[in-house]
């Protein structure tokens, strides 16, 4: 079935298998034309070979999904559905971090660094900034936070990047405050941001999201109390949450020591703290 055609690529790209994810690919576009979907699929060919270490093989097929996509925002806008700047996105992502993996970092971070520019104003742009913190960050200084204070006084700080939907967020509280027992030194503030809805996906205003998130640290996050807690979506863009959620270490200098988009295991989480709370 043609609405099947991405998860099948993608299970055969990501298996290796790219001479079937290109036949499933091929069968399911037949002689029509390409759609944003198909390039979607075929997007995936780069994430596999970017996921198996096949670097020139990954840059390749992430210059076509780019070029598909780009000739197809001729004609229509790239965020009027989310294939498309989803294709595109995953094209940038690929294309940097395979530059990287085949030891052409500072390229690879200079690419990130135009596609950012070129596209800050879309819905592509945490996605970007995400992959050039990847490549770039750890050893800066760490952005500054909007609506909330990231002050360099000598102790770490563990910043938590949380969204009230998200299932591995409630799933790392425990974990952090667990590690903020063993290492008192350690500060956490948490970010989140507003995405126009609450439980359920029903859509709600500015004010009834804030008491839903107020809500939602209540029941899930009691050990929050007396932690700072902005409110930003500016925060977000800076910091490329596109995954929740992120956490990033700062040192006592306000220098970063990890910067971590997805959730962490236990051990792998305190092993990094105890680098830095000395």
């Amino acid at each position: 079935m043609a609405a099947q055609v991405v998860p099948d690529v993608r299970r055969a790209a990501q298996a290796g298998d790219f001479a079937a994810a290109q036949a499933r690919l091929q069968q399911a576009r037949g002689f029509g034309p390409w759609t944003a979907e198909l390039i979607l699929a075929h997007s995936w060919l780069g994430r596999g070979a970017q996921a198996n270490k096949k670097w020139e093989q990954a840059l390749t097929y992430a210059a076509e999904t780019r070029r598909m996509a780009l000739e197809m925002i001729r004609t229509r806008a790239l965020d009027a559905e989310p294939n498309l700047p989803l294709a595109l996105s995953a094209s940038i992502e690929v294309q940097g971090q395979a530059l990287a993996g085949s030891g052409r970092r500072s390229e690879g971070v200079s690419f990130l660094k135009d596609e950012l520019a070129r596209w800050k104003e879309s819905s592509m742009r945490m996605r970007i900034q995400k992959n050039l913190h990847l490549l770039s960050l750890v050893g800066q200084k760490a952005p500054r936070l909007e609506n909330g204070s990231l002050e360099a006084n000598g102790k770490p700080v563990l910043l938590f990047l949380w969204a009230h939907w998200c299932v591995d967020c409630k799933a790392q509280g425990p974990i952090i405050e667990e590690i903020r027992k063993e290492f008192p030194s350690l500060q956490v503030v948490a970010p989140t941001q507003r995405y126009g809805y609450v439980a359920g996906g029903e859509e709600a205003p500015k004010d009834v999201e804030t008491r839903y998130i107020a809500a939602v640290k209540k029941e899930y996050y009691p050990w929050l109390n007396g932690v700072s807690i902005p409110v930003s979506e500016e925060n977000f863009r800076v910091y490329g949450v596109s995954s929740t959620p992120t956490l990033v270490l700062v040192d006592g200098k306000g220098i970063v020591r990890m910067y971590h988009p997805g959730a962490m295991i236990a051990g792998e989480l305190r092993l990094a703290v105890a680098a830095v709370a000395k």
